[in-house]
């Protein structure tokens, strides 16, 4: 177990890669092949997973063309905190708005239209085709109570502990082992 614990977080930014690449396909197939089109929270939360994937790329890459032997950078690990506690936060108050816990921001009602002069010239004319509009409000699919939404304000705030201890990680998981 503690073999498990030094391996993660010496080398969380490569398992963070996985995790928020295995997040944005997941995202994807739900879009490509659930039909379920994105709101604009939904786009929000992709950023994040985005941003994440760049922190983390650009760290491992670093960690392993240097050939550091005691792992990737705390640093980064630090900024891959930031960056799902954000999706967490992000995540949270989507799920909250989709429950009704609060309102939703007028942004959320508005995704999905025609974002180009021609497009919406081919609307106004009547020979675009509609497009329905995607509300933040809804939710189009729920596993165990909890919307895409939910488990991925869950899935965000378990990345987001685990940056942390990867970041605080002790030293002896640092160095390298003779």
């Amino acid at each position: 177990m503690i073999q498990l614990y030094r391996l993660l977080t010496r080398w969380w930014t490569a398992f963070a890669l996985a995790a928020s690449l295995a997040m944005l396909g997941a995202a994807h197939a739900f879009e490509r092949f659930g039909g379920m089109p994105p709101c604009n929270l939904c786009l929000k939360q992709r950023e994040v997973f985005w941003g994440a994937v760049t922190v983390s790329a650009v760290a491992t890459a670093w960690a392993v063309i240097s050939r550091a032997s005691r792992g990737t950078p705390r640093i980064a690990s630090f900024l891959l905190f930031v960056v799902f506690l954000t999706g967490a936060v992000t995540a949270t108050f989507h799920a909250g708005g989709e429950l009704k816990w609060w309102a939703l921001p007028a942004t959320c009602s508005a995704a999905g239209g025609p974002a180009d002069l021609s497009s919406l010239t081919a609307l106004a004319l009547g020979e675009g085709p509609v497009s329905k509009v995607v509300s933040c409000g809804d939710i189009p699919w729920s596993w165990l109570g909890l919307s895409m939404a939910g488990w991925n304000a869950v899935i965000s705030a378990g990345l987001a502990i685990f940056s942390l201890m990867a970041a605080k990680r002790p030293k002896d998981a640092r160095a390298p082992r003779s």
